[in-house]
């Protein structure tokens, strides 16, 4: 079933009008996957799976930080820059699709631009390529049974299928609302605070919000201590009682601490430096720690969605002492931070803390829009 949209809408939202012919196929089809491998992506949302302006945002901002890896004189612009590239589609093989606006002022002349996942054989793996072809005949030299001439030059993609369907994970997809204004969370001044002036927990307050009843577990430190056999850092102690158990900036996850019975915090340490362990028997040369509850060993309170490892290097007999570390999922094995819990958690958050295995705002990101800390409940698997 087609999904209506507000096109007057979405062409004030965007700054820009959209190509009759994309606005047809979208009437006609509403979210459209078309020859079984390339999906055109409409205005529409389906709650928990798909909302066009997300998609978008994060898609250009994908596209942004993909292109400072290029020499500064091949990078596209990506909308909302002027004539900047403004995505419309994506692949199976995960290549993402768009306009070049810069081409004319009238949309039915726009190209096509691909970004191909793993980049363009004999292009120095540069994974940019524009077509001199509008969506209707890019759409169409895709479908064929051999290479038409003259044939556009790059890697094409196809031959696929000459079939178009409803876009199978968007059943019941609906019209997509633009977006409310928003009035800003923070004054100017709550801003410096947050980013710039403010320190410890309570620029950390301003820039993520702690809940108003954090979930540690039904159990006590005083338990969680005797069965570790061991404090911990008085500091993590402080953030866990105001935060408790959750989710920071939607990527860094913070272990209950104490939950008692299955899913304690226990196991997920032993999950975890079991895991190291049989690794660093296979590699020792990429695994250099020690694990707990070995001398100095590294003992995890926190992990990544990609599966980065935060965690202490239990060295010495005071917790408060003890330097973290992150043991990077993609990266090799870096040397222990330099600040303390809190003060490395406020520094990532605001963008001016990176390292490997903590993953970094781009340089247009704005730290507010990003930060932010999701409490979990009992219901919570770490």
């Amino acid at each position: 079933m087609p999904v209506v949209v507000d096109w007057t809408g979405v062409e004030e939202w965007l700054g820009l009008r959209l190509p009759d012919d994309y606005k047809q196929l979208a009437n006609a089809h509403g979210p459209l996957d078309f020859g079984e491998y390339l999906w055109i992506h409409i205005p529409c949302v389906q709650e928990g799976r798909f909302d066009y302006g997300d998609w978008l945002r994060e898609t250009h901002r994908e596209a942004r930080i993909e292109a400072r890896e290029l020499p500064e004189h091949k990078r596209p612009a990506i909308h909302p820059e002027p004539g900047g590239l403004l995505a419309w589609g994506e692949t199976r093989g995960n290549d993402v699709l768009f306009w070049d606006t810069s081409v004319s002022e009238n949309p039915n002349e726009w190209t096509v631009v691909v970004s191909h996942s793993g980049g363009i054989p004999g292009n120095g793996l540069e994974p940019w390529h524009r077509y001199g072809l509008t969506l209707s005949g890019y759409l169409r030299h895709t479908v064929r049974a051999e290479w038409e001439l003259p044939s556009p030059p790059g890697p094409l993609i196809g031959p696929l299928p000459g079939a178009i369907a409803r876009t199978a994970f968007l059943p019941t997809a609906r019209a997509w609302t633009l977006p409310e204004p928003t009035t800003p969370r923070l004054t100017d001044a709550e801003r410096r605070i947050a980013l710039e002036t403010g320190t410890g927990l309570d620029a950390l307050r301003l820039l993520s919000p702690p809940p108003g009843n954090p979930y540690l577990g039904g159990g006590t430190w005083a338990g969680l201590f005797d069965e570790l056999s061991t404090t911990l850092p008085r500091e993590y102690v402080t953030l866990m009682d105001l935060y408790g158990a959750g989710c920071w900036s939607n990527w860094l996850r913070f272990f209950t601490p104490l939950r008692t019975g299955e899913r304690r915090y226990l196991q997920h340490i032993e999950s975890t430096t079991d895991g190291y362990r049989q690794l660093k028997g296979s590699h020792p040369q990429w695994y250099p720690l020690a694990t707990w509850p070995e001398l100095g060993g590294f003992l995890p309170f926190a992990n990544s969605i990609d599966g980065d490892q935060l965690g202490w290097l239990t060295e010495g007999d005071d917790p408060d002492n003890w330097p973290l570390i992150v043991w990077p999922r993609h990266a090799d094995q870096g040397p222990p931070l330099e600040q303390g819990l809190i003060d490395t958690l406020l520094a990532w958050q605001r963008g001016t803390f990176s390292t490997a295995g903590l993953a970094a705002l781009d340089e247009d990101d704005d730290p507010i829009e990003f930060a932010g800390f999701e409490p979990w409940d009992d219901r919570a698997y770490w």
